[in-house]
């Protein structure tokens, strides 16, 4: 279409004066995407009866405290003072079904007045949700990846320790345990731990309550987890094997010299399938000194640059070093070197979960001084992320098949996107012939976008 230039151009540069008046604007027109989903998701009641227990003694209900966390953190809001930033958005308060979002002070008491007991039942609900989930999409294989991730603090939180932290050295911090599934990209459960704990602290119960909610609810899945070096134990290989869940677990070579050298007198290495020379492999069955039977351990070595760290001359040509860069794998399953590889491998996705969960769900924030409040933020930053996800999933069908690194089954937009293009919208509500109706501006990207996930 050809357009003319006086419809392009514009000599309007005054400055608007600007007033301030309550019209019943909204800044998050899209909320009512989520609004649908919780809706369908009977979210709110699963909330209230994680808090049923608790006696009221606000003007506030439990149940309603969380509500306005999780859309506080759904909005993007990290610190809970800043909620006063939309604390008389009208969409927001018929989101949460409350007529005045309560006060910060109120928000921060009734947090630390929760119980542990009710961050049993938020754990149970998250639970659920997930497996609801999985069992609509009926995935023959179901993957656990198992690991630790470090929440920092500059105060004295009720719980935390110093421990290893590579990235604030010295800061007290909690170090809880997560059991993320790959094929949804969300977090199944979390144990809160300390931060001076290693990261095997409390892992062997948590694994078999993790895998025996799975196989109560998914009785027919073939499960299987992935743990690094810091879960290596007879005793956690023991109870994979009890429970008949395939593992693969890298093993530490500091514990074990023997390995070295193994390595260093092999003289005849296998190329792995696929991999053009780069990689190489040999099985071994061994068992520690301490150990009662021997397990399949696999060798793996792969070419990689060596980095020139001396100082060169620009003039002079000097050629590329290669040396190698060794792994070693315990595992119980049947496939092929190349195959246990690289679904070892991929476990890397989790570390792209964590990184969603503390830069867009607020996870690394630690808002209150008391354990059990740190604990409610931090299952909820996990209930919006795994909300997220759950979105996008009841919107399209999976993209993708069962892949050898266990990839997710969906192609994911990331919290930050949904807030930039369909959540932070300005729109107004208003009341034509009595129908409760929400103007959003009309582009048609928005609407394409929005109307994407409201018919799921």
């Amino acid at each position: 279409m050809n357009i003319a230039r006086t419809q392009t151009q514009s000599r309007s540069y005054a400055i608007p004066t600007l007033k301030f008046d309550d019209q019943e604007m909204t800044s998050f027109g899209g909320l009512i995407v989520f609004q649908h989903l919780f809706d369908r998701l009977g979210l709110w009641g699963r909330l209230r009866n994680c808090c049923a227990h608790l006696a009221p003694k606000h003007f506030y209900s439990y149940s309603a405290v969380l509500r306005c966390l999780m859309v506080h953190l759904l909005l993007g809001y990290r610190k809970l003072r800043e909620m006063d930033f939309y604390r008389h958005d009208p969409l927001v308060q018929r989101m949460v079904g409350l007529k005045q979002l309560p006060s910060v002070p109120t928000m921060s008491r009734m947090l630390q007045e929760f119980d542990p007991e009710s961050v049993a039942q938020l754990r149970a609900a998250n639970r659920e949700l997930v497996l609801e989930r999985l069992a609509a999409e009926k995935f023959s294989t179901v993957t656990l990846d198992f690991d630790g991730s470090v929440q920092s603090t500059k105060r004295h939180a009720e719980g935390t320790a110093v421990g290893f932290n590579k990235e604030k050295k010295g800061a007290r911090s909690y170090y809880p345990l997560f059991c993320i599934i790959p094929q949804s990209g969300q977090a199944f459960d979390v144990l809160h731990r300390s931060g001076n704990v290693h990261d095997s602290n409390g892992a062997v119960a948590f694994v078999r309550s993790c895998v025996e909610w799975l196989r109560a609810r998914l009785p027919n899945v073939r499960l299987e987890a992935r743990l690094d070096s810091a879960f290596f134990s007879d005793e956690m290989i023991a109870l994979l094997e009890s429970l008949g869940v395939e593992y693969t677990i890298s093993v530490p070579f500091e514990r074990f010299v023997i390995l070295k050298k193994v390595i260093e007198e092999r003289q005849w290495w296998s190329k792995v399938p696929g991999a053009e020379g780069k990689r190489h492999f040999f099985q071994w069955q061994w068992k520690p000194e301490s150990w009662k039977r021997k397990r399949r351990f696999l060798f793996l070595r792969q070419t990689v640059v060596v980095q020139q760290k001396e100082p060169i001359q620009l003039d002079l040509f000097r050629p590329i070093a290669q040396g190698y860069e060794f792994k070693v794998i315990v595992t119980n399953k049947k496939a092929t070197a190349g195959r246990v590889a690289c679904f070892h491998e991929g476990r890397g996705a989790q570390e792209k979960v964590y990184g969603e969960l503390k830069s867009q769900a607020q996870m690394g924030y630690i808002p209150c001084r008391r354990l059990v409040a740190n604990q409610i933020y931090l299952l909820s930053t996990m209930f919006v992320h795994n909300l997220g996800r759950e979105l996008q999933m009841q919107a399209m069908p999976p993209l993708r098949s069962t892949a050898m690194k266990r990839t997710a089954a969906w192609i994911f937009e990331e919290l930050d996107t949904l807030r930039r293009t369909i959540i932070q919208r300005a729109g107004r509500l208003t009341r034509p012939q009595g129908q409760l109706t929400l103007t959003l501006p009309k582009i048609p990207a928005l609407q394409n976008a929005i109307l994407r996930f409201l018919p799921a």
